[in-house]
């Protein structure tokens, strides 16, 4: 009986740290994202570049409040479905907080 508590208890333990590893992976990579930051792989092959990388790209962000410019804001308004950042619909978004 000892045994199946201890067991039981290191499995809890081990569950929690696992999603503490998911929570902080996540959240690293959406730093990542949101920064430009790209951490290099020590070991992919050097390649040449085959074509222009865009500044921004579709990440699920829809809000303003999740915006870091006007820039980043209209690169969303015009290549991502689902944004909610044009308000009175005339192209131009994030109004109040980026594209005054």
């Amino acid at each position: 009986m000892f045994r199946i508590l201890i067991i039981a208890v290191l499995a809890f333990g081990a569950w929690k740290g696992f999603e503490k590893y998911q929570a902080r992976s996540a959240a690293t990579a959406v730093h990542e994202r949101s920064s430009g930051i790209s951490i290099p792989n020590r070991t992919a092959k050097t390649e040449r570049p085959s074509a222009v990388v865009p500044k921004f790209q579709c990440d699920g962000r829809t809000y303003c409040s999740q915006m870091t410019s006007c820039e980043e804001a209209t690169f969303f308004l015009k290549n991502c479905p689902g944004v909610k950042m044009d308000g009175n619909n005339d192209g131009v978004p994030c109004e109040q907080q980026w594209c005054r």
